[in-house]
């Protein structure tokens, strides 16, 4: 199932609960939350407190991706604040499968991305325990980055490895997703697409229903073929 994540890193903060209105009448499901901490990328975003207004703002899944080191010391705080989904980077964290149980034990779904430069076959000893595989298409740490060709490949080959394994976990791909290029990441394989400006700029409610539109019809046509 393919799935639109807008990022709120492109929102205007202030009137964040307004924009995140207009996201929701486009018909979105999830909204991403990129969580920065100035050491594991170099930039800051916002943390614990923005999250739990978010939280009070919406009932759509909050998709919380941490860009930052050791983020095993901040599970129960993400889990507290309202995080659904809780994303951490192979790079960052020492203790990937104790922290991927600790997120399931919350009751959360759990994620682990890599970097661009980072070979997808780190990935694999964690088959049975992540929920979602992230792969960046631009290196982590600020938005509005362009889209990293090579990254295409390596979306298709992990989605030939998950298949082969026989397993259908989502992959999610962050990072210069357009209208332009985003059949390209549809067609290997990825199904939860983060987005920032493209949601964000403009016309917000009209371009969050182009993705959820375009969306829902491959939905259908998978459906459709499988059927």
């Amino acid at each position: 199932m393919v799935i639109l994540s807008p990022s709120l890193l492109a929102a205007d903060f202030t009137v964040l609960g307004e924009q995140i209105k207009m996201v929701e009448a486009g018909g979105c499901d999830y909204f991403h939350f990129d969580v920065m901490d100035g050491m594991f990328v170099p930039n800051i975003s916002f943390g614990i407190p923005v999250l739990e207004s978010v939280r009070r703002a919406t009932r759509k899944v909050l998709d919380v991706h941490l860009m930052v080191q050791a983020p095993e010391r901040y599970i129960d705080k993400f889990a507290d604040a309202g995080a659904d989904i809780i994303t951490i980077h192979q790079e960052a964290c020492d203790c990937i499968d104790k922290t991927l149980d600790h997120i399931h034990a919350r009751g959360l779904k759990a994620g682990l991305a890599i970097k661009p430069d980072t070979y997808t076959g780190v990935l694999k000893e964690y088959y049975g325990s992540a929920d979602m595989f992230l792969v960046m298409t631009v290196e982590p740490g600020f938005g509005g980055q362009k889209y990293m060709d090579k990254c295409t490949g390596k979306v298709r080959s992990l989605r030939k490895d998950l298949t082969d394994a026989g397993l259908d976990t989502d992959i999610q791909v962050d990072g210069g997703i357009t209208r332009e290029n985003i059949e390209v990441v549809l067609d290997v394989g990825a199904n939860v697409i983060v987005m920032g400006s493209s949601v964000f700029s403009g016309d917000i409610r009209a371009n969050a229903a182009y993705f959820t539109d375009l969306f829902q019809k491959r939905n259908r046509d998978q459906k459709g073929s499988m059927s």
